[in-house]
């Protein structure tokens, strides 16, 4: 069997069993002896860096300066001053490319733009009636209708011949005036007509 701490183990074992005198377990060696002393480590410090300079605050001349491909982060930055960030955000957002809409927005009509009232619509109102907003024109299409009216007769009237107008004949028989007193007034005869008497004897 190996003389490993198993064999060594079972040895020792049977020793007791058999009332042999054990051995004394072997010391282990000190790690000074088996592992030559490690070298203490020295911390090997860098050069300390460069002081890097600071690149100069942003300005509304470099908001000027950017186009649709300049890469705005830099504004985003919490150094950067509120008017030239609010500028540079304005500027990337008036791109075109995020002006798109699918439609599909709510409210996206422009609501500020007039939306008159028809005018067929108008003239119909109870209150621009009232006020006499089309007064003017109203009397001006009447006046054409009439023309317009006049001019049809005339081509319609195909003779060509004018009649003239005959003076007014007074009545035959004139009227009697009124009477002041209405019992003394002719009365209108209702009565029908007799049968004619014929000729009488002689």
């Amino acid at each position: 069997m190996s003389e490993g701490f198993l064999g060594r183990w079972s040895k020792r074992k049977l020793d007791v069993k058999e009332g042999k005198p054990v051995e004394a377990e072997p010391l282990p060696e000190p790690l000074s002896e088996l592992a030559p002393p490690t070298p203490p480590v020295v911390a090997v410090q860098d050069p300390l860096p460069e002081a890097v300079e600071a690149p100069p605050p942003l300005t509304l001349e470099d908001v000027k300066a950017l186009t649709s491909e300049s890469d705005f982060t830099r504004f985003a930055a919490p150094d950067v001053a509120p008017d030239v960030k609010n500028a540079a955000m304005k500027k990337l957002f008036a791109d075109p490319r995020y002006n798109v809409m699918d439609g599909m927005d709510v409210y996206i009509d422009d609501y500020s733009k007039p939306d008159p009232i028809p005018y067929a619509m108008l003239r119909k109102l109870a209150s621009a009636k009232f006020l006499g907003l089309f007064d003017q024109e109203e009397k001006e299409e009447a006046e054409a209708a009439e023309a317009a009216r006049r001019a049809r007769d005339v081509a319609d009237n195909t003779t060509e011949e004018t009649v003239a107008q005959s003076e007014t004949v007074p009545p035959a028989v004139p009227e009697a005036p009124p009477h002041a007193d209405t019992d003394l007034r002719l009365q209108q005869d209702d009565a029908p007509p007799g049968e004619d008497p014929g000729r009488g004897i002689g």
